[in-house]
């Protein structure tokens, strides 16, 4: 198996990569600010279900199918853009009435997390980073191969749902101090509906294929 020392190395080089805040994180901290602790929580969840998804995908090699079609990427790409910019557009066109009903009318649960799991299932950069990242510390000459990158893919995800449970959390929490405020209610609708549309035309204007 892994040697402890290449581990030691692998978890310090993913808690540097976590603590950058990135796509998923964004994502968080908006659900997180505009429905509360838990749905922040859920959304926690979600995206690290598909990161372990994704993670398990590179072992078995189907994100190389992936990479091997330009087609097959784009395709994923702007499908994955296009649900979070409509995720945003929904959020900017909201009435200010129908922001008052949204504190009181919340969404379940089970439609936040599958909205996570989607968002971040459809987005192939996710793909290519566990591809290019995890081999990185995989060493043949250890043993099974398939056991040491899922095993690596099993720490990065739990690693970052600790990370990322923090920024839920102290996301939610500023923002429970303020939701009295009704220029807040609106300034958060906006904070959410702007970064997911900006998260959409980032996906799909950069990583390209090459």
């Amino acid at each position: 198996m892994i040697e402890l020392s290449q581990l030691y190395f692998f978890m310090g080089a993913t808690l540097a990569l976590l603590l950058m805040p990135g796509p998923a994180v964004l994502y968080i901290t908006a659900r997180s600010a505009n429905q509360g602790r838990l749905a922040g929580l859920v959304s926690v969840l979600a995206i690290e279900t598909a990161n372990f998804t994704q993670a398990v995908a590179a072992t078995l090699g189907l994100s190389a199918i992936l990479l091997s079609s330009a087609l097959a990427f784009d395709v994923v790409k702007y499908l994955g853009a296009a649900y979070l910019i409509y995720l945003g557009v929904r959020k900017l066109l909201v009435s200010e009435e129908e922001t008052v009903d949204e504190a009181i009318r919340k969404e379940s649960l089970s439609r936040i997390y599958w909205q996570g799991l989607v968002v971040n299932l459809l987005n192939p950069k996710t793909a290519v980073f566990f591809f290019a990242f995890l081999p990185q510390f995989v060493d043949p000459g250890k043993g099974n191969v398939t056991g040491q990158t899922l095993l690596l893919g099993a720490i990065f995800v739990g690693m970052a749902i600790i990370t990322d449970s923090l920024y839920a959390l102290a996301a939610s929490s500023l923002a429970e101090k303020l939701r009295c405020s009704r220029h807040f209610q609106m300034g958060q609708r906006y904070f959410a509906g702007l970064i997911y549309v900006g998260l959409g035309i980032t996906t799909a204007f950069t990583g390209s294929k090459k």
